[in-house]
């Protein structure tokens, strides 16, 4: 009687443990993947004001409108994607286990968030370059 009321204590303590780490891991990513994801965005934030104003061909207005439509559109597609790949389907009954699974995930967020900023980079370069180019057309008359 004594075994089993043992087992049973070991086995509440380990299902204690495994749900705090889960809770750890929880936490963890999400304050570390808000937090990325809130630098990255000011950043690019701050820095895309210049080059959507000269796409508008300097309409503030518009330039910051659109950038605060961007903002908003990176927040809601990097936290959204950060709680949709919340849930942790393996054990973590360690805290080598809540490092390496947390590692998997940030490093899936940093690689989305560096994808999202080439593409960015790669529209507003687009964009820019058709400015550009209108605005020399229009400058020659065509």
């Amino acid at each position: 009687m004594n075994k089993a009321r043992s087992n049973i204590l070991s086995n509440s303590l380990f299902k204690i443990c495994f749900m705090n780490n889960i809770i750890v891991l929880y936490a963890a990513y999400l304050l570390i993947t808000i937090i990325v994801t809130i630098w990255v965005a000011r950043t690019l934030f701050r820095n895309g004001k210049l080059f959507l104003v000269d796409i508008f061909h300097g309409n503030k207005d518009l330039a910051e409108a659109v950038n605060n439509l961007l903002l908003v559109g990176f927040y809601l597609i990097n936290i959204g994607y950060a709680v949709y790949t919340l849930q942790v389907v393996a054990e973590v009954n360690s805290v080598r286990a809540v490092i390496e699974i947390l590692s998997l995930k940030i490093g899936a967020i940093i690689l989305i968030l560096g994808c999202m900023h080439f593409l960015n980079m790669f529209i507003f370069f687009r964009l820019r370059k058709r400015a550009l180019i209108e605005k020399r057309n229009h400058e020659l008359g065509y």
